[in-house]
């Protein structure tokens, strides 16, 4: 039978590794920038009646010259959901609501209307079941082509490597999931997003955790270089304000369809770290 204590614990191991690389990679674009900006660590305590080891996590959040705000979560938590929450969980029941859940997850508005916004996440959860899911999506205020495509390419690369269907697949996935209905529109210009990735046995979970860790590792490569093309480029006050507009759809996405966000909220994670994906400033017009 499958330890899947021992398989959260290595999950999670591999996204603080994730988060400590990806920190130092963004703190370095700071300093190449003239920048002293560095990350703060807020360490946080779930709390759950009854429940003696109900997890935590550690919020990092960074306020810079080329990041305006951008915020590098992980988090492990265990317990059990609701009642009315456990019956839209895969795997879990209100006969069985027990759950783990360990992920990172990273959001980054910047200063520069010319350089993407980006959301990524990965995480590992068990139920009744066991999953990974996550993605990345890149989030321009104003688009452009080459960056997109670099993008793109980075992860059908990734997905390549460990299943052909993939890309076209979890690509699909964030077409559809990151679009806004009462906007009509994108919440930008895609990725990839995927969920139940099911783990039935030891070999299943290595071959979705080496995806998952991939997935990490590539949006680790190919962001930064996004980034440093565009940190540098002169903007308007248009597009400033076509930046601040954006924000906002940015905003309605995540406070009204976003699953992360209510899964944070439903099962007592820390308000702060769940809500550190909303932008610095927005506005609508």
């Amino acid at each position: 039978m499958t330890d899947w204590n021992d398989k959260t614990t290595a999950a999670k191991e591999w996204f603080e590794t994730l988060r400590t690389n990806i920190c130092n990679e963004f703190e370095a674009i700071e300093r190449e920038a003239g920048s002293d900006a560095s990350f703060a660590f807020t360490q946080w305590q779930r709390e759950e009646e009854g429940n003696p080891d109900p997890g935590g996590g550690t919020q990092g959040l960074m306020k810079g010259k080329v990041f305006e705000k951008v915020g590098v979560n992980v988090s492990t938590v265990r317990g059990n959901f609701s009642t009315e929450f456990a019956g839209q969980v895969n795997g879990a029941s209100p006969e069985s609501p027990g759950f783990t859940a360990t992920g990172i997850s990273l959001v980054a508005h910047m200063a520069n209307p010319h350089v993407p916004a980006v959301h990524m996440n990965t995480r590992f959860l068990t139920t009744g079941k066991a999953w990974f899911g996550g993605g990345a999506d890149l989030n321009p205020p104003i688009p452009y082509a080459e960056d997109t495509d670099e993008f793109h390419a980075a992860f059908r690369a990734a997905c390549a490597g460990h299943n052909p269907t993939y890309y076209e697949r979890f690509k699909k996935w964030a077409d559809d999931y990151f679009y806004i209905p009462h906007r009509k529109c994108h919440r930008g210009v895609g990725g990839i997003f995927y969920d139940h990735l099911e783990c039935d046995d030891d070999a299943a979970f290595d071959r979705n955790f080496a995806f998952t860790k991939d997935v990490g590792q590539t949006f680790l490569d190919v962001y930064p270089k996004l980034v440093r093309r565009r940190l540098d480029s002169d903007f308007s006050e248009a597009d400033k304000l076509q930046q601040l507009q954006w924000r906002g759809r940015y905003a309605e996405f995540n406070l009204v369809y976003d699953r992360g966000t209510l899964f944070g909220l439903k099962t007592g994670g820390n308000i702060d770290a769940i809500l550190m994906s909303l932008p610095p400033e927005a506005v609508w017009t």
